[in-house]
């Protein structure tokens, strides 16, 4: 390859230089926001294993740095749950997870309705609620109007 064609493949990219002083950042979650940033244009549709190989790390270690990321607003939560998805998210407890799979199916649902079903387990109203919790804290609810207005 000449050097003027690959000077017209090469993309050229900026990345702030606060990345690397911010505290609550590692290594992985740094080079994680360089790889979404070299591929800005097309960053849905980077696959997570696409970013670990560019980024030399481990999925494991992509998905704990987009949390990260999330986590300081540094990508937004709708890039991570299309890239990552709901049950790849470990932050979420399995009880997390079904209510968000139950609410996504059924959008009119009320706290009382869930309680109601919560007989049918052995989950209690505390369990809900602190599903809930859990989905707000991890921006699910932002995204689920009716999820929002089920735990207000």
């Amino acid at each position: 390859m000449s050097q003027e064609s690959s000077a017209a493949s090469a993309r050229s990219f900026t990345v702030s230089g606060e990345i690397f002083s911010m505290p609550n950042l590692d290594i992985y979650a740094q080079m994680t926001y360089i790889v979404l940033s070299s591929g800005a244009t097309d960053s849905l549709s980077l696959s997570v294993p696409d970013m670990a190989r560019k980024g030399r790390m481990t999925i494991k270690q992509v998905i704990k740095a987009m949390q990260d990321l999330t986590e300081q607003k540094l990508i937004s939560h709708k890039v991570f749950r299309h890239l990552i998805g709901e049950f790849q998210d470990d932050r979420l407890s399995w009880s997390a997870k079904g209510l968000l799979t139950y609410c996504k199916e059924h959008p009119s649902t009320s706290v009382d309705e869930l309680i109601a079903l919560s007989d049918q387990s052995d989950e209690n109203e505390t369990t809900i609620r602190k599903a809930l919790l859990e989905l707000k804290h991890a921006g699910y609810l932002e995204d689920y109007p009716e999820l929002r207005q089920i735990a207000t």
